[in-house]
């Protein structure tokens, strides 16, 4: 017997993001991707391009920490991992983190420029460009 489809069920909107301008080329990343502890964070969304970051002692992944329009400091006992390769809802905080490859770092959320010598040294398999 076939299945009757409710047509008036809630339906989820799908938005496709930021995440096809800020990633230029994927190479490589976490596979499975990671659930990021927001606990933190105070924004309703994630944009692709946001940097990632991992705590040293447990293990958590994070977004990295914000200040007004630009990144923060990297926290004591974090070390940079990627990029965050969609834009997510906090309250769904389910990334796929890119750790090789080519972001336009004009398009990303936040400038990189305060922290993009130690994240290069980090991460070199990152690549930042822009047309």
């Amino acid at each position: 017997m076939p299945k009757i489809v409710n047509l008036n069920e809630e339906r989820t909107e799908l938005h496709m993001g930021s995440g096809s301008v800020v990633i230029r080329k994927y190479v490589d990343g976490i596979k499975g991707g990671r659930t990021l502890d927001c606990d933190n964070v105070s924004l309703d969304t994630l944009k692709a391009g946001h940097v990632i970051i991992r705590d040293t002692v447990n293990g958590t992944y994070k977004p990295m920490p914000i200040s007004g329009s630009s990144y923060d400091s990297l926290p004591a006992n974090h070390e940079y991992i990627g990029v965050l390769v969609n834009d997510i809802p906090v309250s769904k905080p389910f990334a796929g983190i890119m750790t090789a490859g080519s972001v336009n770092e004009v398009a990303g959320p936040y400038p990189v420029s305060s922290i993009k010598s130690a994240l290069k040294s980090a991460v070199p398999t990152l690549i930042f460009e822009h047309d």
